[in-house]
């Protein structure tokens, strides 16, 4: 490394822990390295000097593993997960260890252990979840990049939010050890920035995939609108910068076509979150016995510190509990995704489309006082967390690559999401949509 590229990465790493500094009452970082400068990588690379937030769940060497739960406090992996050293040896430093929901359980990142993630746009709102440290960081010009990781939305819910962008990639893409995991069917890392070009030098060093990527003229994208699941029923703030963000599209050229999705999403939810809750009791607990032997699942679960997530092993995941998912669910469930991932490719493949396009979210933040309590959208009373995932679920379980854009303020101020889907391992092209609608939404 030469000493004007040495000087570089030391200026980009003060400055960013001054901005930590000064973005402490975001409650983003749950672990800050003082020590990243003198970590920097010993050569040039695509991201030299680039900083980056990783989220508590992401091994990296040297620094607690968390995952937000007090029982993992004092966990500390003696080597980098895969993803992590791929960002090192392209010349990223890491800065420090993101807050997010506990376990990644859930999209608030309201965490009771660590304290909440505040949304940069309004602090007495939630950031999203469950990546949202990282997204909070990148906000907030802390960092200019981070790592998520995405089981139903949970690197595009927090991007969309905050107003930055987030990648869900095709399960798989990117190497998933040296993780806090949930689902080993729908868990991805997931990269996140403040623009796309960042996501598109992120996902090439992360898949080792150096597919040139370049904005699409628009005049030759044909992008599939959803009717009902993803675009009815939302936040009035969310629906006008939506109404906006369609007509913008049009006058620049993009082909915009409704599409009936009712094919890949029947049952999602249901069939989701019962190959969720199945593989994190089996999972997780293999996780445990690796990293941690002294720490079995019932320990891990009697020092949970967030109510929604205890009442989710309570509920669904330890020994006795009323929900348990039993096997032959599992396998059912697991049949259905396969039927979903046709109907998803078929639907596609009639239509000629390049991607979906709907809004990430069904509303702006919340409130972070009462985001627990449940929500009202369209005037009736919803749960916060099946309100949050409808949009963004569908891909997760499929296995395709989803990602997030901002699609501009919404009447209240607060920042609203555009998502981009693609067809399964098609993701170069996805960010290449991501470049254009970008540029054109502003």
């Amino acid at each position: 490394m030469s000493e004007s590229t040495t000087e570089s990465t030391t200026e980009s790493v003060r400055r960013s822990l001054e901005r930590a500094g000064e973005a402490a009452h975001l409650g983003g970082f749950i672990t800050l390295d003082h020590e990243a400068a003198a970590k920097a990588p010993g050569g040039p690379g695509p991201l030299s000097g680039m900083t980056l937030a990783v989220k508590d769940n992401i091994h990296v060497a040297g620094l607690p593993n968390t995952a937000g739960t007090p029982a993992l406090r004092d966990f500390v992996p003696a080597t980098d997960a895969p993803a992590v050293r791929r960002l090192r040896e392209a010349g990223a430093v890491i800065l420090g260890k993101a807050n997010m929901h506990e376990l990644a359980l859930g999209i608030t990142s309201n965490n009771q252990a660590f304290g909440p993630v505040r949304n940069p746009y309004d602090t007495e709102r939630f950031a999203g979840g469950s990546s949202g440290g990282v997204a909070a960081l990148v906000a907030a010009g802390v960092v200019r990049a981070g790592l998520g990781t995405d089981t139903g939305g949970s690197v595009r819910i927090p991007a969309a939010v905050t107003g930055t962008c987030g990648l869900r990639a095709t399960v798989g893409r990117y190497p998933g050890e040296g993780v806090t995991p949930l689902s080993s069917t729908r868990d991805t890392i997931g990269p996140m920035a403040s623009r796309v070009a960042d996501l598109v030098l992120l996902d090439g060093v992360l898949s080792g995939d150096d597919t040139p990527v370049t904005a699409r003229p628009p005049r030759s994208i044909r992008l599939g609108v959803p009717t009902g699941h993803f675009t009815e029923r939302l936040q009035d703030d969310v629906a006008a910068p939506w109404e906006a963000a369609l007509r913008t599209l049009a006058v620049a050229g993009v082909e915009l076509v409704p599409v009936d999705v009712t094919a890949f999403v029947e049952r999602e939810f249901e069939i989701g979150m019962a190959i969720v809750l199945y593989e994190t009791r089996v999972e997780l607990s293999a996780y445990l016995a690796e990293h941690r032997p002294e720490t079995d699942l019932a320990a891990l679960a009697a020092l949970i510190a967030s109510p929604d997530v205890r009442g989710v092993f309570e509920n669904c995941v330890l020994d006795g509990a009323p929900g348990l998912v039993p096997e032959d669910v599992y396998r059912e469930s697991l049949a259905h995704r396969r039927r979903l991932r046709a109907a998803y490719a078929e639907t596609f493949a009639a239509h000629g489309l390049d991607g979906l396009t709907f809004p990430t979210t069904p509303a702006t933040a919340l409130d972070l006082a009462t985001c627990d309590q449940g929500m009202v959208l369209c005037g009736e009373p919803v749960d916060t967390f099946a309100t949050f995932i409808r949009n963004t679920g569908p891909a997760s379980v499929i296995g395709a690559p989803g990602l997030s854009i901002p699609m501009g303020l919404a009447p209240n101020g607060l920042p609203t999401g555009l998502e981009i889907d693609a067809p399964a391992g098609a993701d170069r092209e996805l960010l290449a949509l991501g470049l254009t609608l970008e540029e054109i939404c502003g």
